[in-house]
């Protein structure tokens, strides 16, 4: 009996899983490419200086592109970066140039952990974010938290 429930529901499971792939764009890599961790694309402090203190505060400056300037990816980002990882800094103000500079400080470990949801790219809905690129900075301490600019005039 339990057999022929598998047989039953596996043709279902592989169908779901062909929907999936085709409306959020999982694909196979071809037998060339070579898979490419997102962190190896940018040379980082953990990476140039042998890992670091996961507790040292550093600090970033990564330039996204996309669809930087809708509220909703303005919210994911504040959202991640003070509330879920405790991290300060800002987010330049809304323009019409697609493009927009995050600024993040933080414990070591907490900011490889926002470029790493930076580069993911895909925070909801139909937005598509890149990272052009991650940039050691000198934290300033300047933040006290996670400020994010809507761009209205309040």
């Amino acid at each position: 009996m339990a057999r022929n429930t598998i047989s039953a529901v596996f043709p279902l499971l592989l169908i779901l899983l062909s929907i999936a792939s085709s409306t959020f764009g999982f694909t196979a890599p071809s037998q060339n490419q070579r898979l490419t961790p997102p962190s190896a694309r940018y040379a980082t402090a953990s990476t140039t200086e042998g890992g670091g203190d996961p507790s040292e505060v550093i600090a970033r400056k990564i330039v996204v592109c996309g669809d930087v300037d809708g509220g909703y990816y303005r919210s994911c980002v504040k959202n991640e970066g003070s509330r879920f990882r405790k991290l300060s800094g800002t987010m330049s103000p809304p323009d019409d140039s697609k493009k927009a500079e995050i600024l993040v400080e933080g414990r070591r470990k907490m900011v490889d952990g926002f470029v790493r949801w930076c580069e993911r790219g895909n925070v909801g809905l139909s937005q598509r974010i890149t990272v052009e690129s991650v940039k050691e900075e000198d934290p300033t301490g300047l933040y006290d938290d996670f400020y994010v600019p809507t761009g209205r005039d309040d």
